[in-house]
């Protein structure tokens, strides 16, 4: 019996020992998770024999939790602290792409410019008189080309006609007159006063023929120079008055742009400085220089306007479209 008594003592007290470190290993655990604001459930390693010899082997992570079947408690701090994580690292690769961007325009500037022609011009009704004038035929339309010298416009000139031939007889007969009197005035029956009179009458009659012949060129529109019709405001058989206008032209040839750009890249700007252009409506990039730069900053937003050359003719491109310009450091 003392045996027998002796021998379960000494069981139960194996079996105290084994157990005793396990509880302490996970009060401890339980501690230390409750101090760092985690309420993790770990699990205690089944061999005991790991257990006796090393306390930090026997709490396993999430991946022996799943082979042992043991399920993870998550609470609402756990869950914000994730999402405190997640929205750190999106921060994060925010913070890079921004430093990529910046990196890539390190010595570059990205302005806004707009596409002007070279020349433009509105044509309106022209003439020293100022009676209204019939268009007989508008030979343009929107948009349509033409080139130097081209009629854009003709008018009734039924009038104007008349006047120049009402000047030419009038003319005649003033020089007739002015002869007769430079004959009798040889035969000493015309003095010099009548002589003179007679040869301003020529010269007043001379001139009336040659603003009969002015106000009939009028009488035409011709282009200036090649270029396409912008807007039209007039049609066949219309009525217009001196100086009603008529057509809007832009010049064809390479376009220029218009740019307003940091009064601080003047040191970098100068005529003739190459600039690269991004047209929207395209897609595309294209070559240009600088031909001016204004003499004045704009005070409120200390900006200075500039204007480019297009380095060549591009069909694509049309007055008015719109685009960047890339501006290289110096």
């Amino acid at each position: 019996m003392i045996y027998w008594l002796s021998g379960s003592l000494a069981i139960l007290i194996l079996v105290t020992v084994l157990l005793t470190p396990e509880s302490t290993e996970s009060t401890e655990v339980d501690a230390d998770k409750a101090t760092n604001g985690k309420v993790v459930k770990t699990t205690v390693a089944t061999d005991t024999k790991a257990v006796t010899n090393s306390p930090a082997q026997s709490i396993n992570v999430s991946s022996e939790k799943s082979q042992t079947g043991v399920g993870l408690k998550t609470t609402g701090s756990d869950t914000k602290n994730a999402e405190t994580l997640v929205d750190s690292n999106s921060d994060r690769d925010d913070v890079y792409e921004n430093q990529v961007k910046e990196t890539s325009t390190v010595g570059t500037e990205i302005v806004r410019v707009l596409l002007i022609p070279d020349q433009e011009t509105t044509v309106s009704r022209s003439g020293s008189s100022l009676a209204a004038a019939r268009i007989n035929k508008l030979n343009v339309t929107l948009g349509s080309t033409f080139k130097s010298g081209n009629t854009l416009i003709t008018f009734n000139c039924n009038d104007p006609r008349a006047r120049r031939d009402m000047a030419k007889a009038e003319l005649s007969g003033a020089v007739e007159t002015h002869t007769a009197k430079l004959r009798m005035q040889g035969l000493d029956q015309a003095g010099d006063v009548e002589v003179s009179l007679a040869a301003s009458v020529v010269a007043k009659a001379r001139a009336d023929v040659s603003l009969a012949e002015l106000q009939i060129r009028y009488c035409s529109i011709k282009a200036p120079w090649a270029g396409r019709v912008a807007k039209v405001y007039v049609r066949n058989h219309m009525t217009v008055t001196p100086g009603q206008p008529m057509l809007d032209l832009v010049k064809s040839g390479p376009l220029r742009l218009k740019v307003n750009v940091p009064s601080r890249l003047l040191n970098q700007l100068k005529v003739d400085s190459k600039i690269e252009v991004k047209i929207d409506e395209t897609g595309k990039t294209y070559q240009a220089s600088v031909v001016a730069i204004n003499s004045r900053v704009d005070s409120v937003s200390q900006t200075i306007e500039i204007e480019g050359l297009m380095s060549q003719d591009f069909p694509e491109l049309l007055a008015g479209m719109s685009g960047t310009a890339i501006i290289p450091a110096m």
